[in-house]
């Protein structure tokens, strides 16, 4: 059987396997083992134990459960409860002011827990019903709360960074740097078509009331806020500064930056065992999750490439006629189209192996390209029917809250990650100062 024949029942294959609801990680590593029979026979089980053993020896793996634990202990402890209370009665006055408030914490949870399906379980939970309760629109509410939790898959420091540059064979530092101000970028754009549209349509995003914000003093305000914002800060500071000023690896920093957080939620006294067993017992699960797909992913790339597919799909390209941007254009649309059916861990092992080949060979910028698959891939959380922002958020929200304003909230913010892109696009320093800077030495 022909290489051309079979790259396409593979990929056949991987899309009956996904929509029969069977697991990523089985599916690949099944279909694997099936063409390797088909296609180079079993001597290329020899290779694919290799790949495989050298993806699990990688050292930078041991940065996914430290990042996932630090999440974990977060997000149970309610260390944010305060912090959002302060600053929903710091920006009460304010039209839309929950909304800015949701993107700041978003924000912060982005940045010390890396995985969204916390940042998105805390702030349904924690944002949700204060917005509903003021009378916020729930589209608005919702699409906000769904589009700033997905932050946490961009904003250093993240699990898909670190996944993107093991597979990429590009410094996870650099990642990071390159990540930072893209993903400050677009929750500016978040909050910023918030405050303009409830500027102009208060209705949507009212003021708290004054009875309620003459409650409390402001100095009362302002000393919680700093009380509960300065050590998670502090904790990010300490975790992006020691990788980029060189000080140790981001392996290293996770691990210290797991630490700082168990430390920080003793302080806080929200430390109890039972919540420490819960959160150690679900970053052994994430993680395992992970390494389970590495391994299928591995395996299904290792006998893809056997049966010279990235050959035959990088030729199909060529002969397309449509140039280095068209062929650009065309990866970014499959990444964008597989996100509505794909998580993200999925569309990177199946398709960064392929694509980022034909971007080098067309001329593209590694880290560039990377980070251009990283920020499209945000709207893989937010895209109908599998968008998985969207199921988190209806796991949470309070009774009255349907799917259907969940998907009509978010795309206005699927409209602005795409705007956010071509920004990058047509302004690549967007992505490259910061490295230029940080790595320069």
């Amino acid at each position: 059987m022909s290489g051309e024949v079979i790259t396409v029942l593979m990929f056949i294959g991987l899309l009956i396997g996904l929509f029969m609801g069977h697991p990523l990680a089985f599916v690949l590593g099944g279909l694997a083992v099936v063409f390797s029979f088909i296609g180079p026979g079993p001597q290329v089980f020899g290779i694919i134990i290799n790949r495989i053993y050298s993806q699990m020896d990688n050292y930078i793996l041991i940065a996914v459960p430290m990042f996932i634990l630090m999440a974990r202990l977060l997000s149970d402890s309610g260390v944010t409860d305060d912090m959002f209370r302060a600053l929903r009665l710091m920006l009460g006055r304010v039209r839309g002011g929950l909304l800015l408030a949701t993107v700041a914490i978003s924000v912060v949870l982005a940045a010390t827990t890396g995985i969204i399906g916390a940042s998105m379980t805390v702030m349904g939970v924690l944002a949700l019903p204060s917005m509903l309760r003021y009378g916020y629109q729930k589209e608005l509410s919702t699409g906000i709360i769904a589009a700033g939790g997905s932050l946490g898959i961009l904003i250093p420091p993240s699990i898909m960074l670190v996944i993107l540059g093991s597979y990429a064979q590009i410094s996870v530092g650099q990642l990071f740097a390159a990540a930072l101000v893209p993903g400050l970028m677009l929750a500016f754009l978040y909050a910023l078509y918030a405050g303009v549209l409830t500027y102009f349509r208060p209705d949507l995003g009212p003021p708290v009331s004054e009875e309620e914000l003459s409650a409390t003093n402001r100095t009362e305000i302002t000393k919680l806020l700093l009380k509960m914002a300065v050590p998670p800060l502090l904790l990010i500071a300490g975790v992006l500064g020691s990788i980029f000023a060189g000080w140790a690896t981001t392996t290293e920093a996770a691990s210290i930056g797991a630490f700082l957080t168990f430390l920080m939620v003793i302080v806080y006294r929200r430390f109890s065992w039972s919540m420490f067993q819960e959160a150690v017992s679900a970053t052994a699960r994430t993680t395992a999750m992970v390494l389970f797909v590495i391994v299928g992913a591995t395996a299904f790339t290792g006998v893809f490439v056997a049966v010279g597919g990235t050959r035959i799909v990088s030729g199909y390209l060529e002969g397309l006629g449509l140039g280095a941007w068209g062929i650009f254009f065309l990866m970014m649309f499959i990444v964008f189209v597989l996100g509505m059916f794909l998580d993200w861990l999925g569309i990177v092992l199946i398709c960064l192996p392929i694509f980022l080949p034909i971007a080098v060979e067309a001329g593209f910028d590694p880290l560039w390209f990377v980070m251009m698959i990283a920020i499209v891939l945000q709207t893989s959380f937010l895209t109908p029917p599998f968008g998985y922002a969207l199921f988190y958020l209806e796991g949470v929200a309070p009774p009255g809250v349907t799917i259907g304003h969940i998907y009509r909230g978010v795309v206005p913010f699927i409209i602005l990650i795409i705007f956010g892109a071509g920004l990058c696009m047509v302004f690549p320093q967007i992505i490259t100062w910061l490295p230029s800077i940080v790595f320069a030495r």
